[in-house]
């Protein structure tokens, strides 16, 4: 594992943090892509793999594409590249300009960065491609475009695992779906909102087991299949009411 190299897309989140330490304590050089490289400054001292910051902006598409075939034909060779670039928000109005920006990061942003890096995999013969999704992406939901763009991550990634296989490419493609941990933190819910040192443990383990798809943690699976089974006109009078401090 110590010639293994990463890059992370989106390098400043709390998971992605936790993310990076856990692949450094495995051996693997990283590269971290952030809107935010100051925010990173303390994690990169700490890591005993070496470790570099790039500035990085997930909405401008042209630049990314160029930025990230620059990047490769620097580092030579790339094992592993994990996508975390999800941006989320509600407002009950729906203003076009926040679910615009939701489109723009979630969406276009996260198909140039997932198509660039298929292709340079492809160039390459092999590789590991994965992203940090969300069960919201199995159903709509009142956070419209971040559901609707989660549901188009689910399905690019299919998209480019069946082109790699018809391709007959040694090309992984790892969907890692998060659960709604945003409602469970707004639930205050113990049960179901996981540690993200136990978040990061359970993806990192999918990323080196390279597999397809897997729901992050585990307890959210039956979660995610009554999700699906649920028919419209239940799934829909579902409520998340915030609990009284006490």
């Amino acid at each position: 594992m110590s010639e293994t190299t990463a890059i992370l897309v989106g390098a400043s989140s709390m998971l992605s943090k936790e993310i990076a330490k856990q692949l450094s304590a495995a051996g693997m050089k990283l590269v971290l892509l952030t809107q935010a490289p100051e925010t990173l400054t303390d994690l990169v001292e700490s890591l005993p793999a070496s470790t570099q910051i790039i500035p990085f902006d997930i909405s401008d598409d042209k630049q990314l594409i160029n930025q990230l075939n620059e990047l490769w034909q620097q580092l030579g060779s790339v094992q592993l590249v994990l996508v975390n670039t999800g941006l989320n928000s509600y407002s009950s109005d729906l203003p076009w300009q926040l679910e615009q920006e939701i489109i723009e990061v979630n969406v276009t942003g996260f198909a140039a960065v997932c198509n660039t890096c298929f292709r340079l995999f492809r160039k390459q013969g092999y590789g590991q491609l994965a992203a940090i999704n969300s069960i919201a992406g199995l159903r709509g939901g009142p956070s419209v475009a971040f559901h609707a763009s989660k549901a188009f991550a689910i399905n690019y990634l299919e998209g480019l695992s069946m082109h790699a296989q018809r391709l007959k490419l040694p090309i992984d493609i790892t969907d890692i779906q998060l659960g709604l941990l945003d409602k469970a933190a707004m639930q205050q819910s113990s049960l179901w909102l996981s540690p993200v040192e136990e978040v990061a443990r359970q993806t990192v383990r999918a990323l080196l087991l390279r597999k397809r798809r897997v729901i992050v943690t585990k307890r959210w699976r039956t979660v995610a299949w009554l999700t699906k089974l649920l028919p419209e006109y239940i799934y829909n009078t579902r409520h998340w009411k915030q609990k009284k401090r006490k």
